[in-house]
């Protein structure tokens, strides 16, 4: 953290196809290598994909997959004493949408076989459903914040 100012916000523009800068956040996310063009094929694709096995709008199915896996609390280390607990704090909108965005990606590089395209397909329909290893993530998140509620008066 600087002790000089704070870093400025950079605005994102709207990815060409659905207008959403969700999109484009998550495309700068998935990015490897600085290859955008292939990140945006691999989003693309998959949102080709979830369109095709799903009724609705790939936008839609899209936004509340992100929607879903996003954490309300996390637990953060604090040293008090000679020991250290595990203090529950709420997460800022800027860092939820981040940590969804990477256990979503996550979840679909660790998936088995396939393209990426299809294996990131996938995970956004089970996140979509509320199932699959993205939101297993912020359940367990979750789950430990509420085991930890004891040391809440810990965090400043």
């Amino acid at each position: 953290m600087s002790r000089r100012r704070e870093t400025p916000v950079r605005p994102v523009d709207a990815d060409p196809r659905y207008g959403s800068k969700v999109v484009t956040k998550f495309v700068n996310r998935m990015m490897l290598q600085g290859k955008k063009s292939t990140s945006y094929h691999n989003v693309y694709g998959a949102m080709t994909i979830v369109s095709e096995k799903s009724d609705k709008e790939p936008l839609e199915v899209f936004l509340k997959a992100v929607d879903n896996v996003k954490p309300m609390v996390e637990v953060k280390s604090r040293r008090v004493g000679g020991s250290t607990y595990q203090v529950p704090i709420e997460v800022r909108e800027s860092r939820r949408e981040a940590l969804a965005m990477r256990w979503i990606i996550n979840a679909a590089r660790g998936r088995n076989g396939r393209s990426m395209k299809e294996k990131l397909s996938a995970e956004l329909l089970d996140a979509f459903n509320s199932t699959g290893v993205a939101f297993k993530k912020k359940e367990d998140t979750h789950r430990m914040a509420e085991a930890n509620k004891a040391f809440s008066n810990y965090k400043w």
